[in-house]
């Protein structure tokens, strides 16, 4: 089984000493996100069988406590990729991010001991708005890129989706006057199509954008993918792909994943996995986050 740490927490940056407890163990019991009374034992001792913990996708924006016992997991039988989000949008919207310097010489030096394929960027969500607009995310992305060329090769995006908890704390955001969401959407809900349902200078200013952070992409070497996206965006320069990418997974090391994962969104291309994180609030306390509560 692939192990997801996590979808829903941030474990490496504010618990990864509980994490490596779980290891010692061998085990964690993950509450249900919907009765947290029933509880999944999930293996967490490294092996080639289903049922073993057979590989560790890490979901961070923070990597340096896996760089601090990165060998350590190996060196326990631990295959494992790194996925950190890197967008540095404006404090109004992320009030706690780490140092991004520090973010960046982790990655890189990730990269350096276990090589580019496993150490993936996330630079998602794409989110528009008067502070964040279609100039900051051309400025900003470039600077990143260009941070981390050669570092990495697969950069992930997606846009923003307006899960409702979210959505009210934009909304919030707006009261005060300062801040503004431009258009994403002709709709509600997670559910909602992005592109296909935009229509004339709305959806060119969109495709524009995506374009220009493609070739920006390639330029500093990566390769751009979208996530959980309805439309085929393969004409801008960016393929579709999966977050826990079991064709990755296979090359790596020859570990063939148990299909696609069913309980993730429709437009989701991700591998079976199982997520040991649980829902709740969040130090980092990014204002768009879908997981927080």
């Amino acid at each position: 089984m692939i192990i997801s740490v996590s979808r829903r927490c941030d474990i490496p940056r504010f618990q990864f000493d509980w994490f490596m407890e779980r290891l010692d163990t061998g085990f964690v019991d993950v509450p249900n996100p919907f009765n947290r009374k029933q509880l999944r034992r999930v293996s967490l001792s490294p092996g080639d069988e289903a049922e073993d913990a057979q590989v560790l996708i890490f979901w961070t924006r923070d990597p340096r406590p896996i760089l601090e016992r990165g060998t350590e997991l190996e060196e326990r039988g631990h295959r494992f990729c790194v996925m950190t989000t890197l967008t540095t949008y404006p404090a109004l919207l992320e009030p706690n991010p780490p140092p991004t310097e520090a973010v960046i010489a982790a990655m890189r030096e990730l990269s350096d001991r276990f090589g580019p394929k496993r150490i993936i960027w996330r630079y998602d969500p794409v989110l528009l708005s008067n502070i964040t607009d279609a100039a900051f995310h051309l400025r900003n992305f470039k600077a990143l890129a260009n941070s981390l060329s050669g570092a990495v090769s697969r950069v992930i995006i997606s846009v923003y989706d307006e899960y409702a908890a979210a959505k009210r704390r934009l909304a919030a955001l707006e009261q005060g006057g300062a801040f503004r969401v431009l258009p994403h959407y002709a709709g509600e809900g997670p559910g909602t199509e992005l592109l296909p349902k935009l229509r004339g200078e709305l959806r060119c200013m969109w495709r524009t954008l995506l374009a220009r952070l493609a070739e920006t992409a390639a330029d500093a070497g990566m390769t751009m993918q979208s996530c959980a996206e309805a439309e085929d965006m393969t004409n801008l320069g960016i393929i579709p792909g999966a977050c826990i990418d079991g064709e990755l997974i296979r090359k790596l090391w020859g570990i063939e994943a148990a299909g696609k994962d069913k309980n993730q969104r429709p437009h989701c291309r991700c591998a079976l996995s199982a997520d040991i994180g649980s829902y709740g609030p969040c130090p980092a306390g990014c204002v768009y986050c879908y997981a927080r509560r």
